[in-house]
């Protein structure tokens, strides 16, 4: 588990690509002050398995999954990445419960500047814009963000000045692609509405009403 808190900025410096898989290899500093081989260290909000490291940099790979579901795929050799260390145990907790499974991606459409803070506008599809929840908690590359505001195919984030001295969301552009993991109670909340409508319907079997209400009749 993560908490969408952002401990530093790496850097892709190597990047092997298979068919339908990657290896990066990411330098970094903070990440790496007790890293373990087998640790989970989230990666612009991907949480990744650490293959091998040494004192600069770790190596991660990434499967043909990740690679449809992120924006891993699409960033090169010098791209900068969010990284954030598996929560500890008696630590703090800010932010919220993120668990580096990341639901799809976005595409930023729009930034403003408003005194102190950044706007930064997220469109993305119907699948996930159903878990978005107006002031509720959002996940973009790994950053734990309130949602301000909420339309049909679109939210927003404001960005405080530290977020934006120790992200890199705020260099982003217009056009650039980011991963999103929206906040897992909703659809948990969804799924066990699901499985009460199902274990309802079984109980009631195939009647008429049952065939109006889904259209056959």
């Amino acid at each position: 588990m993560f908490t969408g808190l952002v401990e530093e900025i790496g850097e892709i410096t190597n990047i092997f690509s298979g068919e339908k898989s990657a290896r990066l290899t990411i330098k970094a500093k903070k990440v790496l002050e007790d890293v373990k081989l087998g640790d989970s260290i989230a990666v612009n909000g991907v949480c990744l398995t650490v293959t091998s490291f040494n004192e600069n940099c770790f190596t991660v790979d990434v499967m043909a999954e990740t690679l449809r579901k992120s924006n891993l795929g699409k960033l090169g050799k010098k791209s900068k990445v969010n990284l954030e260390r598996a929560m500890a145990l008696g630590a703090r907790f800010g932010g919220h419960i993120v668990s580096g499974h990341i639901d799809g991606t976005g595409k930023i459409v729009g930034t403003k500047n408003e005194d102190i803070a950044t706007w930064i506008t997220v469109e993305s599809d119907s699948n996930l814009l159903r878990y978005i929840v107006l002031k509720g908690s959002v996940t973009i590359d790994g950053i734990s963000l309130t949602v301000a505001d909420l339309g049909d195919n679109f939210f927003k984030v404001s960005l405080i000045p530290h977020t934006k001295e120790e992200a890199t969301l705020h260099g982003k552009k217009v056009g650039d692609e980011v991963n999103i993991e929206c906040d897992m109670v909703g659809k948990y909340v969804e799924r066990l509405l699901f499985m009460k409508d199902t274990e309802e319907s079984r109980q009631k079997g195939v009647t008429e009403n049952l065939l109006k209400e889904y259209g056959f009749m």
